[in-house]
């Protein structure tokens, strides 16, 4: 690590002009969450693993921004030559740049990496002691980085219409009418995801979301694709070109970015026939000559794309795709339904067989009983089961299901301290083993062709206590609360984010991270523009029927466990006796089904009304899984969802 940063600051100070500090996001070219591992820039100069993080190196300093999910795992990272900087406790970034560099200080960071939002924000911080946010020409990092990982050249793959649910004529369609009405001429389209649903394509340039790197271009005319053409077959590049779209190579988007301010890009091509009829009256001609600003997205656009545009015609505001995306169609919403069947299958499947281990390996007595474990030893030490050898076992039972293509982000399968550490991460070398004693957590996911799914269970194949007891009750009271709420059309998802905290904040404790996210359609695992959180951009977006939305509150008491629960909901209309201002109400509908351990539950802190919805819930999951089941495995669900009583 040290050897990397003097390298970095051997470059930063031949820079011209020399660099005072380098700022290393998270975030790939097109500011994605999850980046393949060539883009884990920020992890390779820090150590640091966790996906959400901003370093920052000085002449002689290194620290490292992250917020409240990552607090205890990079303190565990990160070595004595970086500090860690808390989000939403410590100054942030630009604040420090501001009050601790020197006025006049020149601050580097790569342009393709950083959104527009956050370089005019840090701009405007620098701005008080004339310091100076300056553009790299080339990634710092790339250069000292010797053994960065190649490009990935997975190929493109068409997402059948079966599963998408709209064609791409229809979306174009429905984009173009978007431009028209906010009088853009053109779009451009840089997050991974929204270039993927526009086109109906898939690929796997990112770890655990069927992505593609792609930019896309969107005119009133024409659509364009920017992509690695070795990861175009003939076959898909005649489907994409189908639809009116021509396939550019993936670097060409720079140059065509330049000649799209310019008005030069549809000249430069004899493709134009992505219209599809948007301007069937005839006005196009007229709409293009009034039609004069670029749409961009200034959450995911990049800087240095912006930076070639005329700051006077431009349509700064979030992409209308992402909307578009979370409102999924009925062909969606049914595969999500079908995909989360399939996947609570195999979780059953997995705590099934993990039931039966702990009681032989370790003597525990069970997910039923309650008892310490036993003294009983292995005898052997294939015998042994850790969190990587569990984890990979749930992995095994989802890979039998229909339409499996992997999982959906790294299963966080973690034991007794390591499950307080909220998106731990279990490696194979430094695992814990399982603990008949201890609590268990894990939190995982899949990608299906017709769905992605998350879910998080917390079990004890032991004796909880009874403090664990009222944690795990309170955390439930509070995922049965948010998941029965009937609100009106309009509200959003920060006004909701308290309904799953009053039960622990009842008891003074609390959790540092959001109540829930979107989730896409065979795409990625979190997914805006909508969330349940306490965070001031759950308040941008209001909830609306048929978003898909986690409510997955949780505890952490760091160094000894951790609990979530979590399931996916649908948003739907709410049928109520009344409807105050006309307005409409809106509920949620569950799709995820595994049972919640009943020996975790303080059954004398639910009220009547909880106890029955956890029957009812119960209920559902077996009568809907019993079709998937053996007759071992029945016998075990049917005990898991025994109806209980106060």
């Amino acid at each position: 690590m040290a050897e990397i940063l003097s390298a970095l600051r051997s470059l930063m100070a031949s820079h011209s002009p020399p660099l005072h500090a380098l700022i290393v996001p998270s975030e790939d070219y097109h500011q994605s969450e999850y980046v393949s591992d060539r883009d884990k820039r920020r992890e390779f100069v820090s150590g640091f693993t966790g996906s959400a993080g901003l370093a920052l190196i000085t002449k002689d300093e290194a620290r490292l921004w992250t917020d409240g999910r990552y607090f205890l795992q990079a303190m565990q990272q990160l070595s004595d030559q970086w500090q860690l900087m808390r989000i939403g406790e410590d100054p942030s970034v630009d604040s420090w740049i501001s009050d601790n560099l020197p006025r006049e200080a020149a601050i580097g960071v790569d342009p393709w990496c950083v959104s527009v939002d956050t370089a005019q924000r840090w701009e405007r911080a620098f701005a008080k002691n004339q310091q100076k946010l300056i553009q790299t020409s080339s990634n710092l990092v790339d250069e000292v980085w010797k053994n960065q990982p190649p490009a990935e050249t997975n190929p493109v793959i068409v997402h059948p219409l079966e599963f998408a649910g709209r064609s791409v004529s229809e979306k174009l369609k429905d984009l173009r009418e978007k431009l028209a009405i906010e009088r853009a001429r053109g779009i451009i389209i840089t997050a991974l995801d929204e270039v993927a649903w526009l086109y109906n394509i898939r690929g796997s340039d990112v770890s655990y979301c069927p992505v593609v790197h792609a930019f896309a271009i969107v005119t009133l005319n024409s659509a364009f694709l920017y992509v690695d053409k070795r990861k175009v077959s003939s076959k898909v590049s005649s489907s994409i070109q189908e639809n009116g779209i021509e396939v550019r190579e993936y670097g060409a988007v720079s140059s065509d970015v330049a000649l799209l301010a310019s008005n030069q890009l549809e000249k430069d091509t004899g493709l134009s026939s992505g219209r599809n009829d948007v301007c069937e009256t005839g006005t196009c001609e007229a709409e293009e000559n009034n039609n004069d600003l670029i749409w961009v997205d200034p959450a995911s656009c990049c800087y240095a794309l912006f930076s070639k545009l005329d700051a006077k015609k431009m349509l700064l505001q979030q992409s209308p795709l992402a909307l578009a995306k979370a409102l999924k169609n009925p062909v969606e919403l049914d595969g999500l339904r079908n995909a989360h069947i399939r996947d609570g299958a195999a979780v059953v499947q997995y705590l099934v067989w993990l039931d039966k281990q702990m009681q032989e390996i370790y003597g525990a007595s069970g997910y039923f009983l309650e008892g310490k474990g036993a003294s009983k030893k292995r005898s052997r030490e294939t015998m042994k089961l850790t969190e990587v050898t569990a984890s990979d076992k749930l992995e095994g039972f989802r890979a039998t299901k229909e339409h499996f293509r992997g999982l959906s982000f790294p299963t966080i399968s973690s034991v007794g301290p390591n499950a307080a550490v909220i998106h731990y991460s279990p490696q194979p070398e430094t695992c814990a083993e399982l603990d008949p004693d201890s609590i268990y957590l894990f939190d995982s996911g899949a990608q299906y062709l017709d769905g992605t799914t998350d879910i998080t269970r917390t079990v004890h194949f032991g004796k909880p206590s009874e403090h664990e007891k009222a944690c795990y009750t309170s955390v439930l009271k509070g995922h049965i609360a948010l998941g029965n709420a009937r609100f009106p059309n309009g509200t959003n998802g920060h006004a909701l984010d308290i309904l799953a905290r009053i039960p622990l904040w009842r008891y003074g404790l609390d959790y540092r991270h959001g109540t829930g996210h979107g989730i896409g359609s065979y795409l990625n695992v979190h997914e805006g523009p909508h969330l349940i959180s306490f965070r001031p951009q759950a308040r941008n977006v209001p909830l609306q029927a048929s978003m898909t939305v986690t409510d997955e509150p949780g505890y952490y008491a760091d160094g000894n466990f951790g609990i979530r629960l979590e399931n996916v909901l649908v948003i739907k209309e709410a049928d109520t006796e009344f409807n105050f201002g006309d307005k409409g109400y809106l509920s949620f509908e569950h799709i995820t089904w595994a049972p919640y351990q009943i020996k975790l539950i303080d059954l004398s802190l639910l009220t009547p009304e909880e106890i029955e919805w956890l029957n009812t819930y119960h209920s559902k999951c077996r009568e809907i899984l019993a079709p998937s089941m053996d007759k071992n495995e029945l016998d075990w669900l049917k005990k898991a969802t025994e109806p209980v009583s106060a």
